[in-house]
């Protein structure tokens, strides 16, 4: 009676291939490598008239706002959320700021009267995110038609209020000579709050029990519900954060530009939200990181000024940013099934 021989061992995995495929699966790191690729590909076409230290400043104060705005939306999509009513409320905290201005020395208001504007703008923004925060907690109402109606509301007040025109005199000369002109060390003061904002938002999110539940509401409302986590007082907290930083992303336009600006944030949304989808943060909730939002900001960033240097007509731009946000949430669906699958 023969004897089969014993199957043979599958050979052994290398040590590498495990880490290999952990960096591949690293959001951050692709997105990186595709702005890296935008730098070297403008550089090239455009040999000493891109990635100047002017353009640099350029691009990081451009992204200012946005990066504010989009630390906010990280927030919301990984609740499996989304604000699509983000320019709006920026021009609504802007009017409600700028109308206080206009009343209490126009351009030439006190400090007093900044400080007062700046928290009307702040209060105005985070009094909209947490009503269409409760409106999608407590009515059950899906977050884009909830922000869809509040992007048009929003927008509505604010043409009320001003007669659909942009006022003269919304912006303290004060404010703008500080926090919109200013400098500290070379680095604009937008750029250095942006950074602030983020850094502070990043470590509430990667280590505080509040980033803690975010995750795990975008992941499983239900089974957050049955771990004692308050899901609807959550998402209002939220939504409300989102307001807020919108409010904060309207004080930093009034500084920067001196002007309420009411018809010039229809896209704010779009850009916004492919900063946050190009940086690794799930559409479907529960997966997402600040620091992916920073580099994925700055992809549009540099894509618009690029195609600026380079000589494209401005409208396709817009066309640029939409074919860009198409593929991110394709590539994020990919990723998605890809994790099924394993």
């Amino acid at each position: 009676m023969t004897t089969s021989a014993p199957p043979a061992e599958p050979p052994a995995t290398p040590a590498w291939v495990p880490l290999l495929r952990r960096v591949a699966g690293i959001s951050e790191l692709w997105t990186f490598l595709i702005l890296a690729a935008l730098v070297v590909y403008f550089s090239l076409a455009a040999p000493g008239r891109f990635f100047t230290a002017y353009d640099l400043t350029q691009i990081a104060v451009n992204a200012a706002i946005y990066l504010v705005l989009g630390v906010g939306m990280t927030f919301v999509v990984i609740t499996a959320g989304i604000d699509l009513s983000i320019g709006s409320v920026l021009v609504l905290a802007a009017v409600a700021s700028g109308e206080y201005t206009l009343h209490h020395g126009g351009a030439q208001a006190g400090w007093g009267s900044v400080a007062v504007c700046v928290l009307i703008a702040l209060a105005v923004g985070a009094a909209w995110g947490a009503l269409q925060g409760a409106v999608v907690a407590t009515g059950k109402v899906p977050p884009l038609i909830v922000t869809l109606g509040g992007l048009g509301a929003a927008l509505g007040i604010a043409e009320l209020a001003t007669g659909g025109q942009d006022p003269a005199d919304t912006a303290a000369a004060h404010l703008q000579n500080s926090l919109g002109y200013g400098k500290l060390l070379g680095i604009p003061w937008l750029v250095i709050l942006a950074a602030a904002v983020t850094l502070l938002f990043g470590l509430v999110l990667g280590t505080t029990r509040f980033g803690t539940h975010t995750f795990a509401i975008g992941s499983n409302p239900a089974a957050s519900r049955r771990a004692g986590i308050r899901v609807g007082r959550h998402l209002v907290k939220v939504y409300a954060l989102m307001g807020l930083l919108a409010g904060l992303g309207a004080v930093m336009w009034l500084a920067s530009y001196g002007t309420t600006s009411i018809a010039g944030h229809s896209t704010d949304n779009l850009k916004v939200i492919t900063a946050v989808v190009l940086g690794g943060t799930s559409l479907f909730g529960g997966r997402g990181s600040v620091l992916g939002t920073v580099i994925g900001v700055f992809i549009p960033a540099v894509l618009t000024t690029g195609l600026i240097v380079i000589g494209v007509q401005q409208y396709w731009q817009d066309v640029a940013v939409g074919v860009v946000l198409v593929a991110a949430v394709y590539l994020d669906q990919m990723r998605r099934r890809t994790r099924e699958r394993t």
